[in-house]
């Protein structure tokens, strides 16, 4: 491996490899759902570069892919199984069923063994020779690297609105996420052992790894159109994904029933006090209509702010119960 130098604070140079001592042993994680359709091109775009990178000396030449299946029904797994015995540059966990993809995700950087880890959608829409820059970012002393779009041109103009609309309203209310970034990142083994003490059945990633604290950069690519296979990840999933990091991290909805009910408490006390007014003077007050548009607003408002309340309560239910996130049923992520 070629070294590259650095410049010490006293002014003297010394390699980065002697810094590192040798190549990491990289994995690259790889969620997939129902990818029959995407896994043969994944697979061999994936193990081109970790091979060219290996015979670069970027890494060591035990790094390797490691395929989880989230529980897909197709013949995503018997492809992984496939790609396993035809080289050892292939592994694969298999979950017992379908369990999500933050716990995919998960389950491959807490099942597969490693020095530093990159996670990757299996429909490569995310630029995967970034991960290379994402290597030597981590040689440079990054425990947690960031691949961010540089734009969202390539999405629907209500998807690229909606996007920056819930960045700003998810960071005010509390909740820091890195912009234009979802689940393409380095992780070091120090920051993936650190997330292991997160407890949390309903983890959310794109929270909770900024939250560690640790030295972090960030890579920009240009995001492509999927060329096989169709999104796992429509609409009522993202929406999903979306709240469950608002009340995983922030008790905003929460404060804004209180403010919302103290708001109506003094409305209702001025139409209280309006009405008496009215009374007062003699003048006769139709009553059916007001009545009816205030006991319908009252009403649904009680029924929102029960529904934002349950789901907290919800949350806390499924975590007393302390069920694990996912159950790996088939493990080849050993040696041979």
């Amino acid at each position: 491996m070629q070294e590259l130098e650095i410049m010490s604070p006293a002014g003297s140079f010394e390699s980065l490899a002697a810094v590192c001592k040798e190549s990491p042993v990289l994995s690259i994680v790889v969620p997939c759902y129902y990818e029959e359709d995407a896994l043969p091109t994944t697979s061999e775009k994936l193990g081109r570069l970790l091979e060219t990178m290996i015979q670069a000396g970027e890494v060591s030449p035990e790094s390797h892919i490691c395929f989880v299946n989230d529980g897909s029904q197709d013949r995503t797994w018997e492809l992984i199984v496939q790609l396993r015995s035809k080289s050892s540059i292939y592994r694969g966990v298999n979950l017992s069923r379908n369990y999500g993809h933050q716990a995919a995700v998960l389950a491959g950087l807490f099942t597969d063994k490693a020095d530093v880890y990159v996670t990757i959608d299996a429909d490569l829409q995310d630029d995967e020779s970034k991960i290379r820059d994402m290597v030597q970012l981590y040689l440079k002393g990054n425990d947690i690297v960031y691949g961010c779009r540089e734009d969202r041109s390539s999405d629907t103009w209500f998807k690229r609105s909606s996007a920056q609309l819930f960045y700003s309203l998810r960071n005010k209310m509390g909740c820091y996420t890195v912009p234009n970034h979802a689940d393409y990142r380095l992780m070091s083994n120090k920051a993936v052992n650190e997330l292991r003490k997160f407890g949390e059945v309903n983890l959310y990633l794109r929270g909770v790894v900024p939250m560690l604290g640790f030295p972090s950069a960030t890579v920009y690519y240009t995001r492509v159109k999927r060329e096989q296979g169709e999104s796992k990840y429509p609409l009522s999933k993202m929406v999903k994904l979306a709240w469950n990091g608002i009340v995983n991290f922030s008790e905003f909805p929460l404060h804004l029933c209180l403010w919302v009910g103290v708001g109506g408490f003094f409305i209702s006390v001025a139409l209280v006090i309006y009405c008496l007014v009215r009374w007062g003077m003699g003048v006769t007050i139709p009553g059916w209509t007001s009545l009816a548009v205030i006991l319908c607003w009252s009403t649904s408002m009680q029924f929102i702010f029960m529904g934002i309340i349950g789901l907290y309560i919800g949350k806390i239910f499924m975590e007393t119960k302390n069920r694990p996130r996912f159950i790996v049923q088939d493990d080849l992520t050993g040696k041979e």
